[in-house]
């Protein structure tokens, strides 16, 4: 009984070492690819730009405009016109006077009373004329003895044939601009281009309406870059600038332009 358990823990021990050294050659065994079959090697993409999604709209910024030089005028530095006139024949008549002055510029003569005596009559001197032309004396304002504006003046030079328009408002360069164009501007000014207050009167009717003592019509007859040439009595005067302006801003730069 001995010698066969003893037999049988040589066997155990034969086969317990066995499976210890094949066990250990399979560790130090390195394995070789088979030449025949095909190798697959991966090459890493680049990284893709991710694209953004969004709801919201895009700004797209205006381009940067191209600045450009201050526009030139079209006029030049200075220019005169040509033109005759004469002394008004009444102390009221300055309206007619420079009126047929103008008109005879474009070719149209009018006697200075023939015109004074179709114009309408009114206390609202831009409706007609405020006074008595014969009699009456300058510098007043309505109810009293006055003059006239540009109104009816300039209503009444369309019935002779001329297109006359009436302005107020206007700028020292559209001043400019149409006496380059030689056609001279009947404008309304104060005395010889001086200042007086304006007040606001209101006619018989209830309309209001601006007015000034010494009311004066003159012609402009040309310019330079500081003084404005016009025509008063059938004499020429040259006034700076801002002389004018101021004169002429009075009535609100009122005038009449052939146009």
């Amino acid at each position: 009984m001995t010698k066969r358990l003893w037999f049988v823990w040589e066997i155990i021990a034969f086969f317990a070492v066995s499976l210890v050294a094949c066990s250990s050659q399979k560790s130090e065994t390195k394995l070789t690819p088979n030449p025949s079959e095909a190798v697959v090697v991966f090459t890493p993409m680049p990284p893709q730009p991710v694209p953004i999604v969004s709801s919201s709209p895009v700004l797209i910024l205006p381009e940067t405009p191209t600045l450009s030089r201050t526009s030139t005028p079209s006029f030049p530095e200075s220019h005169y016109i040509v033109i005759s006139g004469h002394e008004q024949a009444y102390p009221l008549s300055c309206e007619a006077s420079a009126a047929v002055d103008w008109a005879a510029y474009f070719g149209m003569n009018i006697y200075e009373y023939d015109f004074q005596m179709v114009l309408p009559l009114s206390d609202n001197p831009n409706l007609g004329f405020c006074g008595d032309v014969l009699t009456d004396s300058w510098g007043q304002i309505p109810p009293f003895a006055y003059g006239v504006h540009a109104g009816p003046i300039a209503d009444l030079l369309v019935k002779y044939g001329l297109p006359a328009k009436t302005i107020s408002g206007w700028t020292l360069e559209q001043v400019k601009q149409k006496l380059a164009e030689d056609k001279p501007i009947l404008v309304w000014v104060i005395g010889n281009m001086e200042f007086s207050q304006p007040v606001v009167y209101t006619d018989k009717q209830g309309q209001d309406v601006l007015v000034a003592p010494y009311e004066h019509a003159v012609i402009l007859t040309g310019y330079d870059l500081t003084t404005v040439r016009y025509i008063n009595n059938g004499l020429f005067f040259d006034v700076p600038a801002d002389v004018f302006l101021t004169s002429w801003g009075v009535l609100n730069n009122m005038g009449i332009v052939y146009e």
